[in-house]
């Protein structure tokens, strides 16, 4: 069970460096094993459509969240202080810490590109790792 990053997202959207590792982790993973934070998805909105690819950005949603593999996880209000013990304990900023928090809540393995998440005890795998996993 995974909870994947915007950045691992972003990397694909954007059709960087690394979209061919990113796409190879999606598909692989199996049904229903792949989580997005609330927190993430509005993030990736507002960075699409600040650079004009509210297309990509309403597509990536339909294909993925509505459609999709991509199960979206929200940190209850009752569990904010956690992420903000995290942010303090690991130096993170709130955004990861809030991903932290999530990720500890539900027991899943965070999948990012963010090497912040190295600071913490549950770390993070990158997506090439997760996949060697999988097989």
């Amino acid at each position: 069970m995974y909870l994947v990053d915007s950045s691992v997202l972003l990397e694909g959207l954007l059709l960087q460096e690394r979209a061919d590792e990113v796409k190879q982790f999606l598909l692989r993973a199996p049904a229903g094993s792949l989580h997005l934070s609330d927190f993430s998805l509005h993030s990736i909105g507002l960075i699409l459509t600040r650079a004009k690819l509210h297309d990509v950005f309403v597509q990536f949603v339909e294909d993925t969240v509505v459609r999709g593999f991509l199960r979206v996880l929200s940190l209850p209000a009752e569990a904010l202080p956690q992420a903000v013990k995290h942010q303090l304990q690991h130096a993170l900023d709130f955004d990861d810490a809030y991903q932290y928090a999530l990720a500890e809540l539900y027991g899943l393995t965070i999948v990012s590109f963010d090497a912040d998440f190295d600071r913490t005890p549950k770390g993070r795998k990158q997506p090439y790792e997760a996949l060697q996993q999988l097989t």
